[in-house]
């Protein structure tokens, strides 16, 4: 269990340093959260893109050491940023001033990307102050309307993840409407295998359990009142979206009602890729830094 962000930054802390390349990274307010990882010990930056651009941005933000890789356009930064990482000069990629299609055309290139054959699914974790550990949820930025296979590919990535980030056995809910299975709502007879196939061992050390409504999930309490003998109820480590819109409905009521903190990276590539948005707060950057690090670490 990890109960904060301040504990994950703490991990990485006491680890190595990482070489962290961000592509296109003549941005100030993103090379403030990367001073930030610099000062916390954790990382050394490789900064792409246009050198004069970049170096402007990087001495308004008194960050002095780094290695530039000078690209002339946004499409050659993205390359140039993605082969560092591939090639082992680098351990973490992250987005900066570009583009989201030119960033991810470089990483899913076929022959110089970061592809491991697995399918590309996003990871979001959450602080949120009325729950006593982060909430990992899954996908709620790349799969829109993912079927079957694609769960069970969503389901081992987030597993695999967390599991090198220190989580030996995480509680994982097939979220729903409610507990159960109808044949006419596919949510809940996927949910219900998601559950038979982790009763196999097809996913490792976990507990999984669907279908699963949101308050039976999350409040003891309720599942009681239900009558549901549940071993995840209260402890949930890992809530897998039945599709886009919950994912990304869920995370954003939190942030914008709870005030909640979040971090998010892609998995299913070769190395750790930090996926953000301009708009992100230099404290959403960092803890993505730092969630991406901690996953390099192992």
């Amino acid at each position: 269990m990890i109960a904060d962000f301040q504990e994950l930054i703490s991990k990485v802390r006491g680890g190595r340093v990482f070489r962290l390349c961000v592509a296109e990274a003549g941005d100030q307010e993103l090379l403030q959260a990367v001073k930030m990882a610099v000062d916390m010990g954790f990382a050394y930056p490789v900064l792409t893109g246009d050198k004069d651009r970049v170096r402007e941005a990087a001495l308004a933000v008194g960050l002095e050491e780094y290695e530039l890789l000078a690209g002339d356009c946004p499409e050659q930064s993205a390359a140039l940023a993605v082969q560092a990482v591939r090639e082992g000069r680098a351990d973490v990629l992250m987005k900066g001033a570009i583009n989201t299609a030119h960033y991810m055309r470089a990483i899913l290139n076929k022959e110089n990307g970061l592809r491991s054959g697995r399918l590309l699914s996003a990871l979001a974790v959450y602080e949120v102050r009325e729950y006593h550990k982060l909430i990992f949820c899954s996908d709620s930025g790349i799969n829109v309307a993912p079927d079957l296979e694609q769960k069970k590919d969503i389901l081992a990535n987030a597993l695999e993840a967390m599991r090198r980030m220190g989580m030996e056995s995480p509680k994982v809910v097939a979220l729903t409407a409610n507990e159960v299975v109808h044949p006419k709502v596919q949510a809940t007879v996927d949910a219900a295998e998601l559950v038979r196939l982790a009763g196999e061992g097809a996913f490792g050390s976990c507990i999984v359990e669907g279908p699963i409504a949101f308050d039976v999930a999350f409040d003891r309490h309720a599942a009681e009142h239900k009558g549901i003998d549940s071993k995840v109820s209260g402890e949930v480590d890992l809530i897998l979206a039945p599709n886009i819109e919950t994912g990304n409905a869920l995370g954003k009521s939190w942030l914008t009602l709870n005030k909640a903190k979040w971090a998010g990276l892609v998995l299913g590539t070769t190395h750790p890729v930090v996926l953000g948005s301009r708009s992100d707060t230099a404290e959403v950057k960092i803890n993505s830094i730092a969630l991406a690090c901690l996953l390099a670490q192992s």
